[in-house]
């Protein structure tokens, strides 16, 4: 597993270890390598999955186990997903209320569609999904809670790294690379290893490449 899209960017490296939890973040936002529940029964038990290169019988892979060791690198990989719609319910009744966020996600579970990131604020809530097959009737129900905004064609860059919100500066160090992008939604903290923003997909390949040299050495 490479660092980065290298079908995108120049000058990505194989990453020597992972654990399974940034494995997992990786293969679900796009690595394309991997995926998402091929590893769940090894990572159940702890036993540890090699990656190897077809390719390159000789090069070392990746080892993705429980727990790969101290990495020195803020950031170990970058991955996008593109094919995101992002709604966001503007409402305000959802000042001070309880059980308005429940009301929303019984809307999308009623559906059978997963949602990948959420962010809210007092009057507010954007979510994003990846399946758009019920999006009309999704969306005629969520009218009843408030004004409803749809944006299409939008991407998910996930940037994976060890304890991302425990390390002093982090969000700096990336947000500076991003400072040239638009950023529709961001989503920090709800995982040690995963930071996430949403962009138009028209800026997907410049964030990836902004990103690339703004975190990483070479």
């Amino acid at each position: 597993m490479h660092n980065n899209d290298p079908r995108i960017v120049d000058k990505t490296r194989p990453i020597a270890k992972l654990s399974f939890d940034e494995a997992a973040e990786l293969a679900y936002f796009g690595a394309k390598i991997l995926h998402p529940q091929s590893i769940r029964p090894a990572a159940e038990l702890g036993i540890p999955v090699k990656l190897l290169n077809t390719m390159d019988p000789s090069a070392k892979g990746t080892t993705i186990s429980k727990d790969p060791g101290e990495s020195k690198e803020l950031v170990k990989a970058i991955a996008a997903k593109d094919g995101i719609t992002a709604i966001k319910i503007k409402s305000a009744r959802m000042l001070l209320a309880y059980g308005f966020l429940r009301s929303v996600f019984e809307v999308f579970e009623r559906f059978k569609t997963p949602i990948d990131m959420v962010t809210t604020s007092e009057v507010a809530v954007s979510l994003t999904i990846d399946n758009v097959e019920n999006l009309e009737k999704i969306i005629e129900e969520l009218e009843g809670f408030g004004i409803v905004e749809v944006d299409h064609d939008q991407s998910i860059v996930c940037i994976v790294g060890s304890m991302l919100n425990e390390e002093v500066g982090s969000a700096v160090t990336l947000f500076e690379s991003l400072k040239e992008i638009p950023l529709r939604m961001i989503s920090y903290g709800g995982s040690r290893h995963n930071i996430s923003v949403l962009v138009d997909s028209k800026y997907k390949k410049k964030a990836l490449q902004a990103l690339n040299e703004g975190v990483f050495s070479f």
